[in-house]
């Protein structure tokens, strides 16, 4: 049988479920994933390997119109994510207002298969979820569209044997072994972020970034396997933000350095030592070269 290989793109306004999704389809934890909005900033590949077929999804940033240099980044990685993309997964809320216009600008025009899912559909009711689809049917005027819950894995059946149907004959584009194109430094970076976003309040979150300075593995004493060694700087913009981040006497900062160590543990398998520091950079959101310095460049 012909080998089949291509780029499937998750895309949707903030917060409709696109990184739950993803994680469910590839069967690995790859995005992390918050009640907040924008918690992706990165473009994330999770690969399908099959013997007979190779599907690279990509988990993107939620569609905003960009306020500063940091959003025009994870905009970027979104433009990237639709120029090679040979299947659109298009993921609306069914509680969404079709306020979805931002994202509409960008897909509209292009000439790229496109299935519309319609999340979170575990407490709508028939005729909201009938309305959604009529409404959709008559926008986009998809492939298929599918009412589903990413989060209770619910009518996800047949969404992969519809995409496959949909790509090109192309051998792999990446090794079979691979599930991801991204570190396990870059994953690393991404728990300690998601514990921020889980344990802070309203700009706490947004204004923070955290650099994997050094990830050293080292054998234990007696025998007992290997320990990784990782040293996390989290970078804030204000001192005031330094001081929430670490809390009275450092309980803050211990609390989510314990949460994101237990996590890399699961992930990596093997025992860890993680060390967080605070650090102000002023605006590093709107500093080009910052930017490019944790990877926000294109």
């Amino acid at each position: 049988m012909a080998h089949k290989a291509g780029f499937v793109s998750i895309i949707g306004k903030p917060n409709v479920g696109k990184s739950t999704l993803m994680n469910v389809l590839v069967g690995e934890r790859l995005s992390i994933i918050t009640p907040k909005a924008q918690t992706t900033r990165h473009r994330i590949l999770g690969i399908v390997n099959e013997e007979d077929y190779q599907i690279v999804f990509s988990d993107t940033p939620g569609i905003i119109k960009p306020k500063y240099s940091l959003q025009e980044s994870m905009m970027s990685f979104v433009n990237g994510s639709l120029t090679d993309a040979d299947v659109l997964l298009f993921v609306t809320d069914i509680n969404e207002e079709h306020d979805e216009e931002d994202v509409l600008e960008k897909i509209l025009n292009r000439d790229i298969p496109t299935i519309v899912l319609i999340n979170k559909i575990d407490k709508a009711l028939q005729e909201q979820v009938d309305e959604k689809i009529a409404y959709w049917q008559e926008k986009l005027k998809p492939v298929s569209i599918h009412a589903i819950s990413a989060l209770h894995n619910h009518n996800l059946d047949g969404i992969m044997d519809l995409v496959l149907d949909l790509l090109p004959e192309h051998p792999a584009y990446y090794d079979k072994e691979d599930y991801t194109d991204r570190s396990e430094r870059f994953f690393v970076s991404e728990i300690i972020r998601e514990k921020i976003f889980l344990n802070y309040q309203k700009e706490i979150p947004y204004s923070t970034e955290v650099i994997v300075k050094s990830f050293k593995e080292e054998q234990l004493k007696h025998g007992k396997g290997d320990m990784i060694r990782i040293s996390a700087e989290i970078v804030v913009e204000r001192d005031s933000q330094k001081n929430i981040l670490i809390g009275t006497g450092g309980s803050m900062l211990k609390k989510v350095g314990t949460e994101a160590r237990t996590e890399i543990e699961k992930f990596l398998d093997k025992k860890v030592f993680l060390e967080l520091f605070v650090k102000v950079i002023p605006d590093w959101r709107s500093k080009k070269n910052y930017l490019k310095s944790f990877g926000y460049d294109n």
